[in-house]
Order: structure tokens, then C-alpha cells, then sequence
């Protein structure tokens, strides 16, 4: 990687190293317009969609500015669930991983108040929550503001929309007029102007909302994956389709060196491209895509410019692009010289899921979900496709010297079924039935939080369910506060909350009769 792209808008040499591991090629857009700003101070409004890289735009120099002696809050900011905030704090923690000091916690609804106490009071430069869980926290003047030099409103809109705008304002009031106020948003509403109207200083306007784009007429299908899931699915989605030509997309090289070794491992022909290897060694392996001896590219965005390859048969976008360009790109590799084209995009969690409904807003296309093929439908397009082959050859070929390979078998004692099942045996491997992989199923066996009990709603993403839904819904009917609520996780079928441990059967008797928006609603205790 060549770090000039990074140290030429102000990123200091030991988050350039903590970027250069995570495996990060080149900023994104928002990332390079945005960090010079906000280093200088200056007042920012960010409008761009979801998973244009905003974590980095205002985590990067939020790190680079903490005065690391200074053990009080220094730098807050809000998000607008819990899901978002604890994402927001990992990946700041990871680029301040050379910043020897740097303290960063998240504080949100769902988690023991008092765990949060503790950890605040050993201290903590940069605090990330939601703004129920901060308010609660100034009622307890656990978190003071005083000294605040940056608040960051992170994902702003759906702040608003979630109907936190006075909560928003109360702890804006509870710092001082000379800090620093940045804001991140995919739109430009009404109640953001406001925001920025009162609260900001001659804000600067940093746009990098995309224009409407269109793609070419290529299939393109989604599939709702847990991030540990993420292998098993790909190889399955591999073994279903065609033997042609196709090209996976990760958006680091560090993923996409530790894939390609699991897929050599799995005995797929595959061949990883990215931008720490000389040119030397990509042109072998571009070679060798190009003749048909590797069969599965795997690519970082960077690296997979200027490929020019008519005959692939699929792109897999193993990790969901940080730009809508990138997408269009990314499958725009298939479907070329008037052929059918198909793209499979794996995403996982809220955020990727509101990514997904901009990029088919501005590419006016429909992407289709998906379940992920079961073991089951794997083994019988192999076997299929096994008998096809065989069934050819004896059509086909002269079998007089294998057949006397064949009867030197038969005189061993095996009878020509045996012999038979044990070379399908040596060729496809054991077919005993595997576990069938479902991706609607409810795969979080970790305990809920101290404190906290998990009830099931039978409702979800089928039914155009989201989290304000469910929030409301709950603290409503169940008589609690809607800060009160822990994890919340959608499926296309059901949904998963954690609420309150003592409050849990009132709640499920509570909500026996509860419609969320106008359909009624089965719950129940997990």
C-alpha cells in the first residue's frame, strides 16, 4: 500500500500502521474530504449513505487529537442504536491500536448501568452511546460534557427518525459552546438543518451522495449471513453454480489472503489479487485467470481495476462495498458481451441491510434475497452432475484398459456394485447428509447480558419490521423504558429482544394481543 494516500490528508504514522494491518488499501471518498476538516476543527455536515467508511472519517481524527494525559471525556459520540455504537467503538479501538492510552468505551440501554459506571470512572477519553443510555448517565453525573472538544452525531437522521431529536438536544445543552460539533447523515431533512442551524458554527458541507446510476441487466440476489457463516455459504453458493469463471470481492487484503487460503484448503482452484503484491506476481495470476487454470479470482476493489475478463460467469461480494460506485463496478465485471451475468452480495446486520436499500434506490435495480443453498441441494447437484460426466464417457470413450483394471477387482471377491459405489466413493468424497445450514435460523447461543432475558416476537424483516418498531412496541405495551431495551435482532421471520430480567413475563403477558405496525404479533420467553 502505498501510504502517501493516507499521510497526504493528515493520518499520523501509528494509525497509518494500525490501518496498513487491518489491511485497508486507500480512503473512501468521504474519508478524504472529511478528515482534513475535522483535524483543523472545523464544524462539519457529512452526507453520505450508509457504509461509505463515516467510522473512520470521524474516528480517525478524533484519536489523532486526544490529549493522551488527559484521562476525562473528551470526544463523544452518539449513535443511534446499540448495534451501531458497540461496531463504532471496535473499529476505533482498532485504529488507535498503536496509540498507546487512548481509552474508548461504548455506554448503551440493554447493558448493566453499573458495569458502565465502573469503566467510566477508571476513565475514558472517547465515549460512544446511544442518547437514552447518555442522558441516564448525566442524571447520574457519571458523564460530564465540561470538557467535551468534540460530539459527533453519527447516522443523524435515523437519530431523528427514531425520535431522539430532544434527547439530542438536552445533552448538546450539557456542553460548552467551544466545542467541536460534527454530523453525519444520508439526508438533508428539515430536523437536521435545525441541528445545525443551533448547534453548529459555520458548518462545512461535505456532499458525496451519489447520483442516480444504473447497472446492466444482471441478476443480482443477497443473502442475510452471520459474519462466522460467511465460508460455509460461499463454497456452497460456488458448488451450486457453473465451473466458470468468477471473481469474489472483499474490501481488505488481509481478508482476502486469509479466504484464499481457506479455499485452497477446500480444494477450490483460486488466486487472491491485491495491492501489497508487485506487478510481477499479478500478472500471474491474471494469466492464469485468463487461460482457465485458476477458476475464482479472489480481489480487493483497488486491485480489480482494469481487470478485462468477457467471460465470467458470477461475482460474489463477500463483504458488502463501502461505496455504491464500488458495487456497480464489482458486478458490472459479469454479464458482458450480450451474456447473462449474476452477482451474489452476502450482508450481515442493520446497517448493511439500510446500505443495501440505497444502493438499489440510486441504481434503480432489485436485488433479491436469498436463503443459502442447503447441504443437501449441494450433494445432489454434485451427484448430478457426476452421473452427467460418467454417463458421458461410457457414451463416449474406449474403456478396454480400465475394464481389465476393473475385473483385476472383480477377481479380489467385490462384486461389481461394490467396486462401483467405492470409486464414487474415491472421487466425490463422503456424501453422508451434513447439517443443513438455514438462514433464517436463530444462531446466537451466547447468553444475553447480566441482567437480561430474550423474548421472541414472531415478526421480522418479511414484514418491513425495524428496531423503532419493536422499541416501541415493547416499551409500550410492556410498560418499560424504551432505554431499558438490549439487543435487538431481526430475521426475515421472527425477532430476538433482550429486555429486562424482572420485567420479562409482563412483558409477554402484556404483549398477547399487541399488532406491531397493524399485524398482530405472537411472543413468547426464549
Amino acid at each position: 500500500m502505498d501510504n502517501s494516500t493516507f499521510s497526504n490528508i493528515g493520518i499520523t504514522e501509528k494509525v497509518i500502521k494500525a490501518i496498513t494491518e487491518m489491511g485497508y488499501e486507500e480512503p473512501t471518498q468521504i474519508q478524504t474530504e472529511t478528515i482534513p476538516l475535522i483535524m483543523q476543527g472545523s464544524d462539519v455536515i457529512g452526507l453520505s449513505q450508509t457504509g461509505s467508511g463515516k467510522t473512520a472519517a470521524f474516528g480517525i481524527p478524533a484519536i489523532q487529537n486526544i490529549n493522551i494525559a488527559d484521562r476525562g471525556i473528551q470526544v463523544l459520540v452518539l449513535c443511534p442504536t446499540r448495534e451501531l455504537a458497540v461496531q463504532a467503538c471496535d473499529e476505533i479501538r482498532k485504529f488507535a491500536k498503536f496509540m498507546h492510552g487512548v481509552k474508548t468505551i461504548p455506554i448503551y440501554g440493554g447493558q448493566p448501568i453499573d458495569r458502565q459506571i465502573k469503566a467510566l470512572k477508571l476513565g475514558a477519553q472517547i465515549v460512544i452511546g446511544t442518547p437514552g443510555r447518555v442522558i441516564d448517565h448525566i442524571n447520574r453525573k457519571t458523564v460530564r460534557l465540561g470538557s467535551i472538544k468534540l460530539v459527533v452525531l453519527d447516522e443523524a437522521d435515523e437519530m431523528l427518525n427514531m425520535g431522539f431529536r430532544e434527547d439530542i438536544e438536552r445533552i448538546l445543552q450539557h456542553t460548552t459552546t467551544d466545542r467541536q460539533t460534527v454530523l453525519f447523515s444520508a439526508t438533508m431533512s428539515k430536523g437536521i438543518l435545525d441541528i445545525t442551524h443551533k448547534y453548529q458554527k459555520e458548518p462545512q458541507i461535505v456532499n458525496v451522495s451519489k447520483k442516480q446510476m444504473t447497472v446492466p441487466s444482471i441478476t443480482q440476489y443477497y443473502y442475510d449471513v452471520p459474519r462466522g457463516k460467511k465460508n460455509e455459504a460461499l463454497c456452497r453458493l460456488i458448488d451450486l453454480s457453473n465451473s466458470g469463471r468468477s471473481i469474489i470481492f472483499c474490501n481488505t487484503k488481509k481478508m482476502v489472503d486469509e479466504l484464499v487460503s481457506y479455499l485452497v484448503d477446500r480444494h477450490y482452484s483460486v488466486q487472491g489479487l491485491h495491492g501489497d503484491m508487485k506487478q510481477q506476481a499479478r500478472n500471474l495470476v491474471m494469466a492464469g485467470f485468463k487461460n482457465g487454470s485458476v477458476n475464482v479470482l479472489v480481489a480487493t476493489d483497488v486491485a480489480a481495476r482494469g481487470i478485462d475478463v468477457d467471460d465470467i460467469e458470477c461475482v460474489y461480494n463477500y463483504d458488502l462495498p463501502q461505496d455504491i460506485e464500488y458495487y456497480v463496478h464489482r458486478i458490472g465485471r459479469t454479464g458482458r458481451a450480450g451474456k447473462d451475468g449474476i452477482s451474489h452480495t452476502f450482508m450481515t446486520g442493520r446497517r448493511q441491510q439500510l446500505f443495501l436499500r440505497e444502493i438499489q434506490h440510486f441504481t434503480k435495480s432489485k436485488i433479491v434475497q436469498r436463503a443459502i443453498p442447503s447441504a443437501v441441494e449441494v450433494e445432489g447437484r454434485k451427484t448430478r452432475k457426476f452421473i452427467d460426466q460418467i454417463t458421458a464417457i461410457l457414451k463416449e470413450k474406449d474403456l478396454t484398459h480400465e475394464l481389465k483394471t476393473v475385473d483385476d477387482l472383480l477377481d479380489g471377491g467385490y462384486t461389481s456394485s461394490e467396486v462401483a459405489a467405492a470409486l464414487v466413493h474415491y472421487i466425490l468424497g463422503d456424501q453422508k447428509p451434513q447439517k443443513q445450514y438455514l438462514a433464517d435460523e436463530y444462531t446466537e447461543h451466547t447468553a444475553p447480558e447480566a441482567g437480561m432475558s430474550r423474548i421472541k416476537l414472531h415478526i421480522g424483516r418479511a414484514d418491513k419490521i425495524a428496531p423503532k418498531h419493536i422499541v416501541g412496541a415493547v416499551a409500550g405495551e410492556g410498560g418499560i423504558p424504551g432505554s431499558d431495551i438490549g439487543k435487538i435482532e431481526i430475521f426475515d421471520h421472527f425477532s430476538i429482544v433482550d429486555v429486562p430480567d424482572g420485567k420479562a413475563k409482563q412483558i409477554v403477558a402484556a404483549m398477547k394481543s399487541t399488532k406491531i405496525s397493524g399485524k398482530p404479533t405472537k411472543v413468547e420467553l426464549l
